[in-house]
């Protein structure tokens, strides 16, 4: 059985409402015909993710997520580096709530996993749509 973990790598922040967070991607997961396998969440700081990003990526630019897919058949597992920082940014830019810009980007790593891309404007506009159904779904396990 898979699980669902959260780190800290080079900034001191733990997520809110673990259980429910795993829930919600487990359930995100299965509404799209997957298994939640292992799947880490390391939020770290620009600089960290900087430094993945030009290692792994050969990209010189901040980013808010890199995702490494280990996924097997109808088994999501990964690892998802989160920029705490670049979240914190795009939210005051996009005047979100932190978690709520959190929770769209932890989606989007998950549904990375699932096989989604953003790579041109209608995969884009097919992701976005897909964070938006989940953060839907996120919004109504809460108020449950």
């Amino acid at each position: 059985m898979g699980s669902i973990s959260f780190f800290a790598e080079d900034v001191s922040f733990r997520p809110k409402q673990k259980i429910l967070l795993k829930n919600w991607l487990k359930n995100l997961c299965s509404r799209h015909g997957f298994r939640a396998g292992d799947i880490q969440f390391i939020y770290c700081s620009d600089e960290y993710l900087l430094k993945l990003n030009q290692q792994y990526l050969q990209h010189n630019t901040y980013t808010d997520i890199i995702t490494f897919d280990y996924s097997q058949d109808k088994t999501v597992s990964g690892d998802i580096f989160i920029s705490i920082d670049r979240v914190s940014e795009n939210a005051k830019k996009l005047q979100l709530k932190f978690e709520d810009e959190l929770h769209r980007v932890m989606a989007h790593g998950v549904l990375h996993l699932m096989g989604f891309k953003d790579k041109n404007p209608k995969a884009k506009k097919t992701m976005t749509a897909e964070e938006d159904k989940a953060l839907s779904m996120f919004n109504e396990m809460v108020i449950k």
